[in-house]
């Protein structure tokens, strides 16, 4: 335990949306605006407490560089509390929060709002090179005959957009998209698509059970526009998902041998997570002697695993995270892990139950342990509830913290894989 034990005062988090559905009006800065500002609220600290930001996203607007210095002042916060944007793709939000620990526990910092936030409705349309070439020679033209003579290049083939997501979401170290990456564990691990449908399914079947146990993290949202409902509850889990339906699928990435579907995968997803850290003493001297945080912070870790095998990051990152704690997974009371695929949470499960995955590549003596089903994802995962990249670190360590206070339970594990070939963990104890 670091000495200045850092803690989570409190926090808060957006409804998750499926991208291009209830939120997709709400820019990046909007949905952090909110969870900082529910987070800060419910930790009971005022913000001139506040000695810095940091808020994980991975597709920076381009009209909010440096969107968590836009997102804390927006929020209210002091002009004067300094703030910065982390990335570390999937994991940028659970980042925030190391970051934010590390800064509490060696006393560089007393209170730290960390956060995650994405819009994947707003990511952008890209021009592609020829049509900005084309752009670039009409502006600098000199006349209108010769501004005429650029614009006489233009072809059809020129208007068609670069989807940015799609780019984004493709690795340039192994050329993969995230979803290929998916399908060479499924096929390593010899993963059948029944067991990834059905752990599907239950991702479905706990999300939809904890619906209410989940709107206690959130703050509900306002969409602009005439018409607009207010967003409540998280916009993807399915009461009525059956494994029929989800076998009627296509695959998506493969279409001839593949097992990867859009119902064993996460959605893209709008949202933003947020949580206070402080130490202790910090906590006691503002909110009282009673006050209690929703849990401490024991120890974090992030490692570098193979680009074309990234899924398998929780595999490498949560031996080293135990280790750091001082624990073995046996001593673990809950688990979350980002279910970026059913395929790749399904490697994990096997890869740390494996006492030769654990020779061969962790060089431990035998398996990490076993990812219990009863443990592990209790309120459903991104399946269900989307995984909005820069948000769900974030996301993942508050939903764990409050739920090791609603269970009492003494110990839990947060880890989730990062597109590029990296994981990252973390472990939180009840306060």
């Amino acid at each position: 335990m670091p000495a200045n034990h850092p803690v989570i005062a409190g926090g808060a988090r957006t409804p998750f949306a499926k991208s291009a559905t209830a939120l997709r009006r709400l820019t990046a800065v909007e949905l952090g605006v909110a969870a900082v500002r529910e987070a800060v609220a419910r930790s009971g600290l005022v913000p001139s407490e506040i000695d810095t930001v940091i808020i994980g996203n991975v597709a920076c607007p381009a009209d909010a560089a440096n969107i968590a210095r836009v997102i804390a002042v927006t929020a209210g916060l002091p002009e004067t509390v300094p703030a910065h944007t982390v990335n570390r793709n999937c994991a940028s939000g659970m980042e925030a929060v190391a970051q934010a620990a590390h800064l509490v526990a060696t006393g560089q910092a007393r209170v730290v709002v960390a956060a995650g936030v994405e819009s994947m409705s707003n990511i952008p349309l890209l021009l592609s090179e020829d049509l900005k070439e084309i752009l670039f020679a009409a502006r600098r033209a000199k006349s209108w005959a010769a501004r005429m003579a650029v614009w006489s290049r233009l072809r059809p083939r020129h208007l068609k957009p670069i989807i940015g997501i799609e780019a984004g979401l493709t690795d340039p170290l192994c050329g993969l998209n995230m979803g290929e990456t998916a399908e060479v564990l499924a096929a390593e691990f010899a993963i059948t698509r029944e067991e990834q449908d059905r752990f599907a399914l239950t991702s479905h079947q706990r999300a939809t059970a904890a619906a209410a146990l989940l709107r206690d993290e959130m703050t509900p949202l306002f969409p602009p526009g005439s018409g607009a409902k207010p967003v409540h509850d998280d916009i993807g889990p399915r009461p009525q998902q059956t494994l029929e339906a989800l076998a009627r699928l296509k695959p998506y990435f493969d279409r001839q041998r593949g097992t990867i579907t859009a119902g064993n995968s996460s959605p893209i997803t709008d949202g933003a997570a947020a949580v206070v850290i402080t130490d202790e003493e910090t906590l006691r001297r503002v909110g009282g002697s009673t006050a209690t945080p929703l849990a401490r912070i024991r120890a974090w870790s992030a490692v570098g695993v193979s680009p074309r095998r990234m899924g398998l990051g929780p595999a490498h990152a949560v031996p080293q995270v135990l280790s750091l704690a001082g624990l073995t997974l046996a001593d673990i009371d809950l688990i979350e892990i980002n279910e970026a695929f059913a395929a790749q949470v399904i490697a994990c499960v096997m890869a740390m139950a494996s006492d030769r995955f654990a020779r061969r590549e962790l060089n431990l003596p035998c398996a990490v342990g076993a990812l219990r089903p009863e443990r592990t994802n209790v309120n459903g995962g991104a399946i269900a509830l989307g995984h909005p990249v820069g948000a769900s670190g974030a996301r993942l360590v508050l939903t764990l913290a409050m739920e090791l206070r609603r269970r009492h339970a003494a110990l839990g594990l947060a880890t989730l894989c990062v597109g590029g070939g990296q994981g990252q963990a973390i472990v939180l104890e009840s306060a």
